[in-house]
């Protein structure tokens, strides 16, 4: 019994789609992640494309057969999995300076830890918020959304047909945009208590100049921050069942502005 049984009109289909589904899954956050073997990433996204193949109606499907043609069809898969990504890519981007905003404000500037996804140096504080960002994500079964969009996009854009114009460019920006708002808004009730701390400190030491400021305010500044640290994460837990109710119908239309 065959795993997969392909006639050979079916192969190019397969490997249209395998492109699209790959491109899309690497971009995907938590998929894109270093601590993830690369052989796994391939392994899942043939699984997908295995899975999504019965379902996706390929007698549409046009294999170009020059060299010029196939260059076009994959650099538009590219490009439509590199822009879907990304609008996925800035709500954690937003998260993460949430935590980066935070952890500057209570004193962990200089205490940076090698986040092994990234492979650069982030605050303790940011990389936490990350992480609970990604286990939230999964749990409110986002990566359900995300399969459903790759499905969605073969009915929505067909195979080599990409269109670029000035409203797909402006949503980019505006998302970019966003990726601050998100951050102030999770942040809020930290970023308040913080400077409420800071200048209840310094007109302290500038009525009291005798008293050595510094001794009490790292310790309470520190213990304020995480404790409103916690209820900015509580918070997160709300705003992203809210944001992942409207995460459908951000990526259909965005699909519908790449479609041709």
């Amino acid at each position: 019994m065959d795993f997969l049984p392909l006639q050979y009109q079916e192969i190019k289909p397969f490997l249209i789609i395998l492109i699209r589904v790959g491109v899309l899954i690497f971009m995907f956050p938590f998929f894109n992640s270093r601590v993830i073997p690369v052989l796994a990433k391939a392994g899942l996204v043939l699984i997908v494309t295995i899975i999504l193949f019965p379902v996706i109606d390929s007698r549409g499907f046009e294999f170009p057969n020059t060299l010029c043609g196939i260059f076009k069809m994959i650099t538009s898969e590219f490009i439509i999995g590199i822009t879907l990504g990304l609008l996925i890519q800035i709500l954690f981007e937003g998260i993460r300076m949430m935590g980066q905003v935070v952890g500057f404000q209570t004193g962990f500037a200089i205490t940076n830890i090698l986040d092994p996804q990234s492979g650069t140096q982030v605050s303790i504080l940011s990389n936490m918020s990350y992480l609970c960002a990604i286990v939230l994500f999964l749990l409110l079964n986002g990566h359900h959304i995300l399969l459903n969009a790759i499905r969605d996009s073969f009915q929505i854009i067909n195979v080599g047909s990409l269109s670029l114009d000035g409203r797909i460019f402006q949503a980019i920006l505006q998302a970019s945009g966003g990726m601050f708002v998100i951050a102030i808004k999770i942040a809020a009730p930290a970023i308040a208590i913080l400077l409420f701390i800071q200048v209840s400190f310094g007109l302290i030491t500038k009525f009291i100049p005798q008293m050595n400021i510094m001794i009490v305010a790292f310790p309470v500044q520190i213990v304020m921050g995480l404790i409103f640290f916690g209820i900015c994460l509580n918070m997160l837990l709300a705003f992203m069942e809210g944001y992942l109710g409207n995460l459908d119908a951000l990526l259909i239309n965005t699909m519908n502005m790449l479609k041709a």
